[in-house]
């Protein structure tokens, strides 16, 4: 059900029900590109079913699903369209048209083209642990979670979130890992990692299916180079790569996790993978945030922060930035 995490803290006071969330993301339903649209984006069913409700509830897990589709115009078929028009412009005027024309031959290209050019589709998945206060969504970058964010912000105004972030940073935690072969509590270092120098050259040393408890890696470390991505695998049960961004990637669960659970019916599959991913993983994030030395409390930070402008100079109330980028009263007021 998920193959990678971004982690993201909801704001204390943030409160919704999921008729709540379900009425405020009714109006963005996915509706498909239309004959010129280049790009739809709207919530579906996390089940896939047509008309079903776009929030799903499993053991107090809720769950949403935004889908986005694109129409592909290659650029190359528009700059050889406009390339043409203006061949002929050429030959009729007898003038090279100019950069303003190029750019209104090419809206217009474009706008022609577009009925024609096929469509691609892509989902992500947000998973909202409500009991932990996490909202999590299953991007491979950042951006792409912030695009989704602002999308969800759009349509719940009230929703404050921002990426979760440790009070130890995660290269800082993984080049101690590997230094001593220590890894936290329930944790075994695997067998890929990723290094990178923080110097001009920038240099890149990958090992994939390699141990990494071995004299060469210490060296690299020593010499500066810090982890970027790492193996790990938590309680025999669930494998991924942690990132120096605190991205959790390539997810994959162990066989010991599916002993003793019967197949589920066609019916029953979506609850049945549901229940297990956030099982699961509901499980290992404390224990991945706690060997990362906890999370960084931003809370009483700020409040530290605005004692010490107080002492110097009246402060401004302090505020916390969305996703959809606009300024509201922060979560800790």
């Amino acid at each position: 059900m998920f193959k990678n995490l971004l982690l993201y803290r909801i704001a204390p006071e943030w409160q919704a029900t999921i008729e709540e969330i379900e009425e405020a993301l009714e109006p963005e339903r996915f509706v498909p590109c239309g004959a010129t649209q280049p790009l739809s984006a709207g919530w579906v069913s996390p089940r896939g079913i047509a008309h079903a409700p776009l929030i799903e509830d499993v053991g107090g897990h809720w769950l949403l699903k935004l889908q986005v589709e694109q129409r592909v115009l290659p650029g190359s078929v528009v700059r050889r369209r406009v390339d043409e028009l203006c061949e002929r412009i050429e030959q009729e005027t007898g003038r090279k048209p100019g950069k303003k024309v190029k750019n209104e031959l090419k809206e217009q290209v474009t706008q022609e083209l577009l009925p024609q050019a096929f469509t691609k589709q892509g989902a992500t998945r947000v998973w909202i642990d409500v009991k932990q206060r996490l909202l999590m969504v299953d991007a491979g970058s950042v951006s792409k979670a912030d695009e989704l964010i602002t999308l969800l912000v759009k349509c719940l105004p009230s929703l404050v979130v921002q990426l979760l972030q440790t009070a130890e940073t995660p290269a800082a935690c993984m080049a101690a890992w590997l230094s001593d072969g220590v890894p936290p509590a329930g944790f075994t270092v695997d067998r890929e990692c990723e290094l990178k120098s923080e110097d001009e050259m920038k240099s890149v040393v990958r090992y994939a299916r390699h141990p990494l408890d071995i004299e060469e890696v210490r060296q690299h470390l020593a010499a500066g180079k810090r982890p970027t991505k790492l193996a790990l695998t938590w309680r025999d049960r669930v494998s991924f790569l942690l990132t120096d961004t605190l991205s959790i990637k390539k997810i994959a669960f162990l066989d010991i996790v599916f002993e003793g659970r019967d197949k589920p019916s066609k019916d029953e599959a979506f609850d049945a993978d549901a229940a297990l991913a956030t099982g699961e993983l509901s499980q290992l994030l404390p224990d991945l945030i706690y060997g990362l030395g906890g999370e960084h409390d931003f809370a009483a930070a700020a409040l530290q922060g605005v004692s010490l402008q107080l002492k110097k100079e009246p402060a401004l109330p302090a505020t916390a930035t969305t996703a959809a980028g606009s300024e509201e009263p922060a979560p800790w007021d």
